[in-house]
């Protein structure tokens, strides 16, 4: 009998392929099936996950602080993947005026959810300054990857209220705006052990320069790519391709000149995508851009989340206390909605909308992402620690807003006269909302 089922064991090689098939089908319907129930798609392979790495055949435990280089670069690849995407679904033409609500959430609600983390950390956690900035720095930014439910939808659909506009272009730019916070949590760290000045570098180099260098090379790679893509006369130009693997060139070209010359990649890459999108606005090709850069990330998103139900399942959280717990049901139900809160006021619009906007400020990839690079570039002596407070929060977010989603973001549909139950119908271009017109 154990040689009949030594038989007929499968081949490793065979359980990975059919893993793989089983996933990408799920890529493919899982939306479809989750869209009017309250539940997400990242709860659903969160859950997948932990079953996965429950059984006794899979012996890996895929702990971050067990491989510290390949956590920091696979959600570094699904950030940059996501920032290409929400870039190119934004139809509102940038402005200041038009901008106006991300404005209010980057320089207001995103520095004072940083500070009152950072305090928080430090005095509910005992942490020294740099490694509660770190911490406050890795979770203040909304995550552009599992924020998919309350963002804007594709190019041309109409699907990009105030609400969806704002919680998609805040996404889109401060993780560029938090790397600062996080370079100076490194440089504070530094200077604790050499005494070496610190200030005068951080604000030349980590955030005059990378900033305005990550804004520039994204704007530059974003012409060039738009010219090449709808402009250049001849029929060799690549949007006679059809193939929205130009999306994935551009992201991986931008991203990687700007990290050549030491500036934002970030920021370049959701820079590069708003200049191709607003190359030629109307152009159909657009839409087959932003399908496959969306196809891509949850696929590697979806990959992640069964890494990150293994996690904890298998020691993620062993070291989350109490304390733990009560600081990270602080930081997404106090310090963000108020934060947000703070940063709407004044700003033309309902109180649903303001709450809605206050309330979503989901934490995810970027968050590990963050914490995973000042690990990587700073000494931490219990790193699992960090991981754990991290990995519960990114858990209670996940949990929190993706119950909550569906009802509230058709709640909120319904308020403004719309039919969530509509299908999306392709419009031209859109001119900015009732509340911050043209």
């Amino acid at each position: 009998m154990t040689e009949l089922l030594s038989e007929w064991a499968p081949d490793p090689y065979i359980l990975i392929l059919t893993g793989a098939g089983l996933l990408i089908a799920l890529v493919a319907w899982l939306p479809l099936a989750l869209k009017r129930l309250p539940l997400s798609l990242p709860i659903v392979c969160i859950g997948i996950g932990a079953g996965v790495f429950l059984l006794p055949q899979v012996p890996l435990d895929p702990l971050p602080v067990d491989y510290p280089e390949i956590t920091e670069r696979f959600t570094e690849l699904i950030v940059i993947i996501s920032l290409m995407g929400a870039g190119l679904k934004i139809d509102r033409v940038f402005g200041w005026r038009r901008w106006s609500v991300t404005w209010r959430l980057i320089a207001i609600t995103m520095p004072l959810s940083i500070l009152a983390i950072t305090g928080l950390a430090s005095w509910a956690l005992g942490l020294p300054l740099a490694i509660a900035l770190l911490l406050g720095a890795s979770l203040a930014p909304t995550d552009p990857v599992l924020a998919a439910d309350v963002q804007v939808g594709p190019p041309k659909t109409g699907e990009e209220d105030e609400v969806r506009f704002g919680l998609t272009s805040e996404a889109g730019l401060n993780d560029g705006a938090a790397f600062p916070f996080v370079h100076l949590a490194i440089l504070l760290g530094a200077s604790a052990a050499t005494g070496e000045p610190w200030l005068g570098e951080w604000l030349t180099y980590n955030v005059a320069w990378e900033i305005a260098g990550g804004i520039l090379g994204g704007w530059l790679i974003g012409r060039a790519f738009g010219w090449l893509t709808f402009h250049v006369p001849a029929e060799t130009k690549l949007a006679k391709t059809g193939d929205g693997l130009i999306a994935l060139s551009a992201t991986f070209i931008s991203y990687g000149l700007s990290e050549m010359v030491h500036v934002y990649g970030f920021l370049a890459v959701f820079v590069t995508a708003l200049t191709i999108r607003h190359t030629h606005r109307d152009h159909e090709f657009q839409r087959e851009m932003h399908a496959l850069t969306d196809q891509i990330e949850r696929l590697v998103m979806m990959a992640l989340l069964l890494l990150f139900g293994g996690a904890l399942v298998t020691g993620l959280l062993a070291s989350v206390t109490w304390v733990d717990a009560v600081v990270a049901a602080v930081v997404l139900l106090v310090i963000r909605p108020l934060a947000g809160w703070i940063g709407l006021i004044g700003y033309p619009a309902g109180g649903g909308e303001k709450m809605t906007l206050a309330f979503f400020g989901i934490r995810g990839v970027g968050s590990l992402y963050y914490l995973s690079y000042g690990i990587n570039h700073m000494d931490i002596p219990v790193p699992e620690r960090l991981w754990g407070l991290v990995g519960l929060i990114v858990l209670f977010s996940i949990l929190l807003h993706g119950l909550t989603v569906t009802p509230v973001m058709r709640w909120l549909d319904r308020e403004s006269g719309r039919d969530p139950d509509a299908p999306a119908e392709p419009t031209g271009e859109q001119e900015g909302s009732v509340l911050d017109p043209r």
